[in-house]
């Protein structure tokens, strides 16, 4: 009897904690600088909770190990609501797959709300000789171990996702890794790589601008970003191929679900704004947003997806 009265006040302080969330300042912890896309997007979603909650969102920046040593201060951190973590694909869904981490993503984050999708597209040097999709995948498919794609770097979200589409349209390319997206479409541009997979926040300056020629769109819907540009799963013949980073809120294990619902329902009335909506499309993301329940499940089929390519591609990081 006396277990059942504790876990009943228990449970009303719980419910009791979460109507007056939140009460003070919620950090919310950035595994990367400022500036960067998980960065911004976390940013521009903190103001509107700020001014939702009437409480102050401070974004903290800590950087380092490919997003790790931010992810594992909140997977560590103290489950009050009070520590929220700008969580990406990179530090969540890859990195567990590549190397040892001192987290699990699936066991050590409390789901929140995915904040934002990052679509990426296939890109080429306005001289390559193919003027879509299927014709580069015919091309390079007739010509096994002659072409080049590059990435940001071995392991990145960018390397994962055009071994995925390699993959899927049967080809076989040489992968040359740079370090950062930037010296990778410079030589796309000079025409010493001939095709890349990046995103489309990345790119899409340069296709305006004609230094660059956009063949298709990772994801499964054509993105504002680059609204001529068709989904490579229709413009490549490749069903199915649906992929891009994302980005959403976490915390720590064992925060109140109270919470984590709430504040997933906040966001949801956030991404309503014509403003973020406006702010998101001038960055090259779409904006989304969902339960802790399907943020969950997004996380698991997440890891597992680039699990599989990892595996299959036989990618490894260089120790």
């Amino acid at each position: 009897m006396r277990f059942i009265v504790a876990a009943f006040l228990a449970l009303a302080a719980a419910g009791a904690s979460a109507q007056n969330y939140p009460n003070r300042a919620v950090r919310v912890i950035v595994p990367w600088p400022p500036g960067q896309a998980t960065d911004i997007a976390a940013r521009v979603i903190a103001e509107r909770l700020q001014n939702s909650f009437g409480q102050p969102f401070v974004v903290d920046n800590r950087p380092g190990a490919g997003g790790s040593i931010g992810t594992d201060a909140v997977a560590k951190g103290t489950p009050d609501g009070y520590t929220l973590l700008a969580a990406s694909s990179g530090p969540v869904s890859i990195m567990p797959n590549l190397q040892k981490t001192p987290y699990d993503p699936l066991k050590d984050l409390t789901p929140v709300s995915l904040i934002a999708l990052a679509p990426f597209a296939l890109v080429v040097n306005p001289n390559f000789p193919a003027n879509n999709a299927k014709d580069l995948v015919a091309l390079v498919r007739a010509n096994p171990g002659k072409y080049t794609f590059s990435s940001s770097g071995t392991g990145a979200t960018a390397h994962l996702i055009s071994e995925l589409f390699n993959a899927m349209a049967g080809l076989k390319a040489r992968h040359v890794p740079y370090k950062g997206s930037a010296p990778a479409l410079t030589d796309l541009m000079s025409g010493q790589i001939d095709y890349t997979i990046e995103t489309v926040a990345s790119v899409s300056g340069h296709v305006k601008a004609g230094r660059l020629k956009a063949l298709g769109v990772t994801t499964a819907k054509r993105t504002s970003g680059l609204p001529d540009a068709p989904p490579l799963a229709e413009a490549a013949s490749i069903p199915g191929y649906d992929i891009g980073a994302w980005i959403g809120y976490a915390a720590p294990p064992g925060t109140p679900r109270e919470v984590s619902s709430r504040l997933a329902a906040e966001i949801q009335k956030v991404m309503q704004s014509p403003e973020v909506r406006e702010r998101y499309a001038a960055l090259g993301m779409e904006p989304i947003s969902n339960t802790p329940d399907e943020m969950a499940g997004f996380l698991k089929r997440e890891q597992e997806r680039y699990g599989s390519i990892i595996r299959n591609a036989n990618i490894k990081l260089e120790q």
